[in-house]
């Protein structure tokens, strides 16, 4: 597979699989066509010249756009893209530029990158994904990452469809997922590119706020993450301004609902919670009309309040933290009720619960309720009290570390690792940029020790 060009790969891909609908030139002053996939039109059917295929492939888009990804045989990544083209003329015009430069070109439909879904990367038990952006988004800060499983149930919550994201250990795979259907055979997987890697299993390194817990809020995206992992949650019905309202979580039997809003990133106390229905579109006017500070509404079921309360991690080998009051919390929260003395098995209860949290999740805070047989979390964020660590590539230098900003790009980290060799150095990636983005490619590839090590700061994007 990995003897042959993108285009082809990309023409194989759609005999199983879902694409953006294409077309791809040959290099040299007078491109041909070599593959095309378009609704209404036989695979590789011939067309006469450049400006026909093109116009096909417009026709035939939603978005009446299109983009062009070049390559070369030698080189078939980082090399020019021109995003959102509506006038044919033009993109013949961009094609014959490219081909004349030794550059084959595929011109694919524009896909809304801004319609609330995701796009990102699988490898190595891997899934990284984020809104707003094409798969590369995984090269920049702020990255979702989960091991696959978790991922793709996650996803599968928040979307009401399952994404078709099956592939082999020594595969990756770029691939975007959208609320509407998309693509050559009209579904809501895309997948973009697939490729033979040398077989590998990642770590993925779970950390929020990031770019998609922004566009669900945060609460919504630590009580999802927890249900997903199989920690009791009240049942919750998520009312984001960015994707249709979806739920998870478990029914408790009270048939009553707190209201929460979720901003995209945590601000204790700033919003109100309340107890009984309300509409969630009227909250975030009223409570936001910039529609920026709160990114969902949260109807969650409550649960008969034997203790409340709230924990937090500490930094030793302790058990958590915890305190509250019996009864309902919502006073206690807002500090208008000092804690009290809770029984040991109850607090005991809550400890062990948040200790299986610490080991999938690391340092966190959650709020949570006790109904008598056992705790429910009812919020939950990550505490970042130390830096992030991940391993991009195995191994322990012989003599430190090169760091890298991602910001200047794969050049420079080939350049970089080749320095890294010859000192036996290894390379600490000073950004939170994906594991499974060509930046952790190139370093497996290369077999230089790497890791991620980066400031709080800087896991914002």
């Amino acid at each position: 597979m990995t003897s042959q060009l993108k285009d082809q790969r990309l023409a194989d891909l759609a005999e199983h699989h879902n694409v953006a609908q294409f077309v791809s030139f040959s290099a040299g002053p007078d491109p041909a066509v070599r593959f095309s996939r378009i609704r209404g039109h036989d695979p590789d059917v011939e067309f006469v010249g450049v400006r026909e295929a093109i116009d096909a492939l417009i026709g035939s888009s939603h978005s009446d756009s299109v983009n062009i990804r070049s390559f070369q045989p030698d080189k078939q990544k980082g090399n020019p893209f021109i995003y959102g083209l509506f006038d044919a003329e033009q993109v013949v015009t961009q094609v014959r530029s490219l081909a004349s430069q030794g550059y084959f070109c595929i011109v694919n439909e524009t896909i809304d990158t801004h319609d609330g879904g995701v796009s990102g990367v699988v490898v190595g038990g891997v899934i990284e994904f984020t809104p707003f952006d094409t798969p590369r988004g995984v090269e920049q800060p702020g990255v979702a990452s989960l091991p696959y499983d978790t991922g793709i149930k996650l996803l599968g919550t928040v979307y009401g469809f399952q994404p078709d994201l099956r592939t082999e250990p020594d595969e990756r795979i770029e691939f975007s997922l959208h609320p509407l259907r998309v693509g050559y055979r009209h579904s809501h997987t895309l997948l973009w590119e697939a490729e033979r890697v040398e077989r590998q299993e990642l770590q993925a390194t779970i950390y929020w706020p990031n770019r998609f817990s922004r566009l669900i809020g945060d609460k919504a995206y630590g009580l999802l993450l927890a249900d997903t992992l199989g920690f009791a949650v009240p049942a919750t019905t998520v009312f984001p301004r960015a994707v249709a309202p979806f739920t998870f979580g478990r029914r408790t039997g009270t048939a009553e609902v707190w209201m929460r809003t979720s901003p995209p990133e945590p601000r204790p106390g700033h919003f109100p919670t309340t107890f009984g229905w309300s509409d969630p579109y009227t909250i975030m006017a009223k409570h936001d009309p910039s529609q920026a500070e709160i990114a969902s509404i949260l109807s969650q079921e409550s649960v008969e309040p034997a203790y409340s309360g709230a924990s937090i991690s500490r930094d030793d080998e302790l058990p958590d933290y915890v305190e509250g009051v019996a009864g309902r919390g919502d006073d206690f929260m807002t500090g208008q009720r000092r804690g009290e003395s809770i029984p040991a098995l109850i607090k005991t209860d809550v400890q062990m619960l948040l200790a299986r949290v610490r080991e999938l999740l690391g340092a966190t805070h959650a709020e949570f309720v006790h109904d008598g047989e056992q705790p429910w979390i009812v919020q939950l964020h990550q505490q970042r009290a130390s830096h992030p660590v991940g391993v991009m590539s195995p191994g322990e230098p012989a003599m430190g570390w090169l760091d890298f900003d991602p910001k200047t790009g794969l050049k420079a980290l080939e350049a970089l690792i080749g320095q890294a060799q010859a000192l036996r150095k290894g390379i600490r990636v000073t950004a939170p940029v994906g594991l499974t983005s060509h930046v952790g490619d190139l370093l497996r590839r290369s077999g230089t020790p790497a890791r991620i090590d980066v400031k709080v700061g800087s896991l914002t994007g």
